[in-house]
């Protein structure tokens, strides 16, 4: 049974949901510290997958029975950085302490996993401590790398240089972005896969606006330089976004990769990835990095991974491969669709309905169909709403072209979806999909 993700039924629950969220302030009652050392079900993780799965499995075997591992004090609404980067929203918005979104009750281990060891069904965390569980949920995200690019990260110390991935870095983009003056602005996306793949041309977007609007533009060269053959992956929106680029100005270099900063000199070195060793030095005035990105060193080391280091799940039913009680969602898994909170929102009602099937001894029938959105910000004030499948097919919610700018979707994306982030998918609305 493929299970679709509309999310015209998402929007209007959790408003609904939201709304009495609202008035529903809960304290965490959880301790830092477990109590036991086995839990019916262990989530790893409290991003919004692991927060997400840990309200819904409350439901079902209560929350003295869950315990979820996470060693950050603070939860973070990761699409809005590309706001912040461009001074459209402030970092603190995007932020909430980790113990106000934990579900009630759920206890909190706040340590890191050490290691994975799915034979003997436990998990070893600081101390050599060892955690045992009955089901076990991955939600461990995706794992940045800087220090793959020669001259990074210690090159973030200098000024023209910023980064919307990363909470110490995304504040650096706008500062860099409101001393530009004049030269060249680049921007890059990495060969290796990465969180929401729109987001590095999105900041392109936005600093061409930026300095349309302050009178820089016309000193400026802005260069996306990505190690992609194709602007995006999903016919439709690329036309619709090369349209945007050519009526712009913007210069895009296909499969260029950045392999070296050198923020004194501020020049940006990327090897062309058909020539392999050809190289080319670009001065900048302004840098946008995204890093290489790749599965936490957890899983990677460990038997639950696949080839290429990623946990090893069913596309359909998010259930591991050889592991029967082991299920993944969100950045860590091989699934093959756009790493987007849009994606985990999608999942997670899946998920909910392979595990609840799993625990009556019944074989998984819902099926996951590759859901995930992209919000592609184009302006201050508009958007390009795609959405689309495993199949790199639009699959989409509202009545109209979505392929095309409106100011409606930017609204949408600034303002409507981190409320009903934080007060309907957190909270495990039960729904199946999320706008990013």
């Amino acid at each position: 049974m493929v299970v679709p993700c509309p999310p015209t039924r998402l929007l209007a629950s959790f408003l609904q949901r939201g709304a009495q969220q609202t008035s529903k302030f809960q304290l965490h009652t959880g301790t830092h510290c477990a109590a036991k050392d086995y839990y019916e079900v262990l989530v790893l993780g409290g991003g919004s997958g692991g927060i997400t799965m840990s309200s819904r499995m409350k439901r079902k075997v209560g929350a003295k029975n869950i315990a979820i591992i996470e060693p950050c004090e603070n939860h973070f609404y990761q699409p809005l950085w590309t706001l912040v980067g461009a001074g459209a929203k402030k970092l603190v918005s995007s932020s909430r302490s980790m113990a106000s979104v934990i579900p009630s009750g759920v206890e909190w281990i706040k340590s890191r996993v050490r290691e994975l060891d799915p034979d003997s069904n436990c998990v070893r965390i600081d101390d050599e401590r060892e955690i045992s569980y009955k089901y076990l949920i991955i939600a461990l995200g995706i794992k940045l790398e800087f220090e793959k690019i020669k001259g990074l990260p210690e090159g973030f110390r200098y000024p023209k240089i910023g980064s919307n991935y990363s909470v110490r870095t995304v504040e650096k983009t706008w500062k860099a972005l409101q001393g530009f003056k004049e030269g060249n602005a680049i921007f890059t996306f990495p060969n290796t896969p990465i969180k929401c793949a729109g987001a590095p041309q999105k900041i392109m977007y936005l600093s061409d606006a930026y300095m349309r609007k302050t009178g820089k533009r016309d000193k400026a060269n802005i260069i996306f330089n990505t190690s992609l053959g194709v602007i995006f992956g999903v016919k439709k929106y690329a036309e619709a976004l090369e349209e945007i680029i050519k009526a712009r100005d913007l210069k895009v270099n296909y499969r260029q990769n950045l392999i070296e900063v050198r923020p004194e000199k501020n020049e940006a070195v990327f090897e062309n990835l058909d020539k392999p060793g050809e190289t080319q030095v670009i001065s900048y005035e302004m840098l946008h990095v995204t890093p290489p990105m790749g599965p936490p060193d957890v899983v990677r080391a460990s038997p639950l991974a696949d080839s290429a280091g990623w946990v090893d799940v069913n596309k359909e039913t998010l259930q591991h491969k050889k592991y029967p009680n082991v299920f993944g969602i969100g950045d860590c898994t091989n699934l093959p669709t756009s790493k987007t909170a849009a994606a985990v929102a999608a999942q997670s009602g899946i998920l909910d309905h392979t595990i609840s099937l799993i625990m009556k001894n019944k074989q998984p029938v819902y099926k996951y169909d590759g859901y995930t959105s992209c919000p592609l910000v184009t302006n201050y004030n508009k958007v390009v709403l795609a959405e689309f499948d495993y199949n790199a097919q639009p699959l989409e919610t509202f009545p109209f072209d979505q392929s095309k700018e409106r100011f409606s979707m930017y609204v949408m994306k600034a303002d409507l979806m981190p409320f009903l982030y934080w007060n309907g998918l957190l909270n495990s609305c039960d729904q199946e999909s999320l706008v990013e």
